[in-house]
């Protein structure tokens, strides 16, 4: 497993420089670097190292949210707080039925099994939106209006709702007794869970930060270590009660910015160095689960459905954006900002074919698909896009 970290850091940060250099976000060339060596690749990477991918890339992940908390102010929340519980369901809602309807006609999927794919697709990436958002915060672009602390706040919960309407169609083609009203019903309980949880964990830190003497290095270990029990805590009882772990885990960073803010100001700091080797793990990682020949399998009709999908997004984010003070082009930046897939496609694109779900092979390759496609297009869309359609024309 060392030699394997050894390979993702030294092969990681110039992949990154590569593409800088190129005008196009290092993201990419991390995300492609772990393509070419996970196991069907060059094979650079040992079995111990994709083992315990999916706990480096969920402690990346968690990075990356403590420091958008810590980016996220009160007045940002007052802007967004209605446009953002908008833009965390629409967009998702109406991609998933267009997927849906898309698989039946072009795939001869059922309904439901046009669902499964769907709301796999549905959600947006937190790992490619997030560190995109939090660059433009620390340049100060488009944060008069509060749009990154929009994307972030709605990328945030659009996952819970996505992988929550997954798992009803899911249930739903299993055959067994779901009661749709109550799996609707645990999206808000869980995205007001995991503010309720991240708050008291917040104050709890706060208590301990004002009663004892610590350095700044170990309180970011003691914020790091509450976080991960958060994320942890919602595995452990997803099968009977669901908390939006990562939202709560961005409440932490937001209280102890609030209440403390020159703490909070070093620690953010902190954080932002933190990211630095974070980012290259969550995205070699990543990169590392996509098989291409799988998604090679998903041909010209998985573009389509794709394609089809990110349609129905644009639309969702138009309807969310409807009424707002946002003019033209930063709600063109907005749907823009809302097309990456990677985290959740990766996570659950082959949970349909384990469970034997007719078709499952195909939902997978789709998803694989999905995450070539759009997560690149949406890192240069973003990185291309920032300047001209949010900073203000003279």
């Amino acid at each position: 497993m060392a030699a394997s970290l050894a390979v993702i850091l030294l092969l990681g940060l110039p992949a990154r420089k590569i593409f800088e250099k190129l005008k196009l976000p290092g993201l990419i060339g991390m995300l492609i670097l772990g393509v070419l060596i996970r196991p069907y690749g060059f094979n650079l990477l040992q079995e111990d190292m994709l083992k315990i991918s999916g706990d480096l890339r969920g402690i990346a992940l968690i990075i990356i949210l403590l420091r958008a908390g810590f980016g996220i102010n009160k007045d940002d929340l007052k802007k967004i707080g209605v446009t953002a519980l908008k833009m965390s369901c629409i967009p998702g809602l109406i991609e998933g039925l267009f997927i849906a309807a898309a698989s039946v006609y072009f795939l001869g999927f059922t309904f439901i099994q046009g669902g499964i794919l769907g709301f796999i697709i549905a959600a947006v990436s937190p790992a490619v939106v997030v560190p995109s958002m939090l660059k433009l915060i620390g340049n100060n672009i488009g944060t008069k209006k509060g749009i990154p602390a929009l994307i972030l706040a709605g990328a945030s919960i659009d996952d819970v709702f996505a992988i929550t309407i997954f798992s009803v169609f899911l249930g739903l083609y299993a055959g067994s007794n779901v009661n749709i009203g109550i799996q609707l019903l645990n999206i808000p309980v869980s995205i007001l869970l995991g503010i309720i949880a991240g708050i008291i964990i917040g104050f709890i830190l706060i208590m301990i930060f004002k009663r004892y003497h610590i350095r700044s290095t170990k309180k970011v270990l003691l914020i790091l270590g509450f976080s991960i029990l958060l994320n942890q805590l919602e595995s452990v009882l997803k099968t009977k009660l669901q908390i939006a772990s990562l939202l709560g885990v961005m409440t932490i960073g937001f209280i102890i910015i609030e209440k403390l803010p020159d703490v909070g100001k070093r620690l953010s700091d902190k954080f932002n160095k933190i990211w630095i080797l974070a980012e290259i793990l969550l995205f070699v990682l990543v990169g590392a689960l996509v098989d291409v020949n799988v998604a090679l399998k998903a041909g010209r009709v998985g573009i389509i459905i794709i394609l089809i999908g990110l349609a129905g997004r644009s639309i969702g984010v138009i309807i969310s954006l409807a009424g707002t003070e946002y003019n033209w082009r930063e709600r063109l930046f907005c749907t823009i900002a809302y097309l990456p897939k990677a985290t959740v496609q990766a996570a659950m694109g082959a949970v349909p074919l384990s469970l034997g779900v007719e078709s499952g092979d195909i939902i997978l390759a789709i998803a694989v698909l999905s995450i070539l496609i759009t997560a690149p297009l949406g890192a240069i869309g973003i990185h291309y896009s920032a300047e001209k359609l949010l900073v203000e024309k003279n």
